[in-house]
């Protein structure tokens, strides 16, 4: 299962740990991801999405659908 967020696209980044004697050792950050049910009151129905945090707080401001536009994005793209 691919760690990505479905409305904004968010995915794991890759870097190095740095020791005190500045040896480097491969590690990787994994975003805040999150499954939510979200009501569509437009459709009368719930919607199953795995989120980032900073997406759950775009969708409260926003509404689902107005921030999946804004990202170019439709309902059939990330429905589970």
């Amino acid at each position: 299962m691919a760690k990505r967020c479905d409305l904004t696209g968010r995915k794991p980044s890759y870097g190095h740990n740095v020791s005190f004697s500045k040896r480097r050792t491969k590690r990787r950050w994994e975003p805040n991801l999150h499954y939510h049910r979200i009501w569509l009151p437009e459709e009368q129905r719930y919607v199953r999405l795995k989120l980032s945090t900073r997406a759950l707080r775009e969708i409260e401001r926003k509404g689902l659908l107005r921030a999946l536009r804004d990202h170019g994005l439709t309902l059939k793209k990330v429905e589970r």
